[in-house]
């Protein structure tokens, strides 16, 4: 097939390290590790898997300052070994964090959520305008002493939105919806811009493929009304693993890509963070080609047929995935029905369920909203996946949350009917949705007790 390269949207230019991110520059493809951020060889180890798979930057949580400082350790043990790869630092729920991760690594990202405004708690808040300004002025105060350590220290940042972990004083003005999603973005972007700081990059991130991609393409229009053209991380967050991880992830990223929208992606899967590098370097191989595909696309009575070649069956999945994302998300085609030489009748059934869940259409079994896991991560995440799945995958169209930390578990219950979230070591917390149903239970009751859970409602 012969195809043309799309036209990209122009962004300025963010350094991070060596690395230049947005502009003509390529598309960056990165990923997080999961060991914890104080085991300095571990970290190394499974940094340099990410580097060797073809990462072009490493991102590790920082909970707490220790973590923030060891992130020099990190580094430097890094470059020894000769990789000069940059490092970004995940920072949640505390902005002194931010200010020692700063001195350390060449990215830091700042999650608007929980950046200055205190942890959720699901209430509705009431403020005045003025109120409603003076909780903005606090944000700027605070962010004003972090923008000048990242101005001293060539530290690039990463303004990282999450469906999930919105602001209860977000929530409360604009809801869960894509609005309240920019905004939040929007109200810390203003502040990077007063003050000159240009070496910024965005995310906007939600397990529900619709809710992200509806929310990137609001930012964009947003911040282009506003004179700013920054460039974008993509990602569809808590996707999960397997064949439904990338097909979601694929679904989510692809429908941005094929429109032109992203400079850096990560795919997020339950599973090692070296093999989410694979995904996402064949995900920006295939832009154009899908771009085309989706171009030339028939759909009939809401029916979309695809004809597809492809050289194994991921290429075919991320490829459906990527071309039909779009024009399933925008109900553009409620249906899909899919040829190619590797699928016969039962398979092309199969992803085309597949790619009709991912896009919120049709649900014809059990969707696990799961974490990729990370330094924060309080319990052995892919062994309890499995067991979830073993128990629950005869439940068609329930929604079960599995989030190894508290940072976007409440948050994501939204989406999700239940919730298992990592409490503290060795304790799990449960949610019916957004509800908190019983605390700090031993891991080794919580599955079943989850269990005990969804069937007494389901009676």
């Amino acid at each position: 097939m012969n195809t043309k390269p799309i036209k990209r949207r122009q962004s300025s230019v963010a350094r991070v390290g060596h690395i230049a991110i947005g502009g003509d520059n390529p598309i960056r493809v990165q990923s997080m590790t999961t060991t914890n951020t104080n085991d300095t060889d571990g970290c190394i180890e499974q940094a340099i898997r990410i580097i060797e798979a073809g990462g072009e930057l490493v991102r590790l949580t920082t909970q707490g300052q220790r973590e923030a400082e060891n992130m020099e350790n990190i580094r430097q043990g890094l470059r020894q070994r000769g990789y000069q790869t940059p490092l970004v630092a995940d920072v949640h729920f505390n902005a002194n964090v931010a200010d020692v991760a700063a001195c350390h690594c060449e990215k830091v990202r700042i999650n608007p959520g929980n950046y200055v405004d205190p942890a959720r708690t699901f209430k509705h808040l009431d403020y005045t305008d003025e109120e409603y300004q003076q909780e903005l002025q606090k944000i700027e105060d605070r962010l004003v002493p972090f923008i000048h350590i990242c101005k001293q220290h060539h530290c690039a940042v990463r303004i990282g939105v999450n469906h999930g972990s919105l602001s209860d004083r977000i929530r409360s003005r604009f809801g869960e919806t894509p609005e309240g999603i920019v905004e939040s973005c929007m109200e810390f972007l203003r502040i990077f811009r007063k003050y000159d700081f240009r070496d910024v990059v965005i995310s906007i991130k939600s397990s529900n493929t619709v809710v992200m991609v509806q929310s990137v393409r609001l930012l964009v229009k947003t911040m282009d009304r506003e004179d700013m053209h920054y460039p974008l991380h993509l990602g569809v967050t808590e996707a999960g693993e397997g064949e439904d991880g990338r097909i979601k992830s694929a679904l989510g990223i692809g429908a941005l890509l094929t429109e032109g929208i992203g400079d850096t992606i990560r795919v997020s899967l339950s599973e090692a963070p070296e093999c989410e590098i694979p995904v996402a370097r064949r995900l920006v191989s295939l832009i154009d080609e899908c771009a085309e595909l989706r171009s030339h696309a028939v759909i009939k009575d809401k029916t979309l047929y695809l004809d597809l070649q492809a050289a194994d069956m991921e290429e075919l999945q991320l490829k459906a995935a990527m071309t039909a994302g779009a024009l399933l998300i925008d109900r553009q085609a409620t249906d899909i029905i899919i040829h190619s030489p590797l699928l016969n009748e039962e398979q092309s059934q199969t992803l085309a369920d597949a790619l009709l869940q991912a896009a919120r259409i049709k649900f014809t079994k059990t969707e696990y909203i799961s974490c990729p896991g990370c330094g924060r991560t309080l319990y052995d995440l892919q062994s309890t996946i499995a067991r979830i799945k073993t128990a629950t995958s005869h439940l068609v169209g329930l929604k079960i949350g599995i989030m190894g930390c508290i940072v976007n578990g409440p948050g994501e219950m939204a989406d999700a009917d239940y919730g298992y979230v990592g409490a503290g070591p060795g304790r799990v917390s449960l949610y019916r949705k957004q509800e908190c149903i019983e605390k700090n239970i031993p891991e080794a009751e919580a599955v079943d007790r989850l269990l005990q859970f969804i069937e007494q409602d389901r009676k």
